[in-house]
């Protein structure tokens, strides 16, 4: 789940944030007046964006930057003056902030981040041997039995997994089981 924290140095400030926030139907996990309890609270979730001024308590936004776990991404709230110093790896919103700018970059942010995280999952989807075989032997016996290609063997279990709602291996377990009942 993508989480939002805020860091900026006045904690009142932050809270405003998180209410702007909250009233757009986004969940801010944390409010922070330091870089450094900012951090802490970022090691204890998972990913998401943080929010946070240039210049905190103890630190500035390069040093938060440097030490953020990986998953997370800064949006730093910044006066147009400041931001064209800002590296490019930082996303800005000017101040003062414009409640529209505020909610529609943290939407897209946090939008990006689920698309990679769907993405990397995808990419990573790597069966084993023994699921690989299920789907094979499925195959064999639907190319064999309904005088299908392979190909159009591998489209009907993919898209009997996709309308029953089961994974492939399942289906093609299911397939076998049917096909070794009869």
């Amino acid at each position: 789940m993508d989480s939002i924290v805020i860091a900026l140095p006045k904690i009142e400030d932050a809270k405003k944030l998180r209410a702007v926030l909250e009233r757009h139907g986004f969940s801010v996990a944390a409010v922070s007046s330091s870089g450094s309890g900012a951090l802490s609270y970022l090691s204890e979730l998972g990913n998401g964006v943080l929010i946070c001024g240039r210049r905190l308590s103890d630190t500035g936004y390069l040093e938060i930057k440097e030490c953020m776990p990986e998953g997370f991404e800064m949006l730093l709230l910044a006066s147009a003056g400041f931001i064209c110093q800002v590296p490019d790896s930082v996303l800005c919103v000017e101040m003062p902030v414009k409640t529209c700018d505020l909610i529609n970059t943290v939407h897209m942010m946090l939008t990006q981040q689920e698309r990679r995280r769907r993405k990397e999952k995808k990419k990573n989807k790597n069966r084993s041997w023994k699921e690989q075989n299920y789907i094979s032997n499925a195959k064999l016996i639907l190319m064999q039995r309904n005088h299908l290609s392979e190909e159009e063997a591998y489209r009907y279990i993919q898209k009997c997994s996709m309308d029953s709602g089961t994974n492939m291996v399942e289906t093609a377990q299911m397939i076998l089981m049917l096909f070794f009942e009869e």
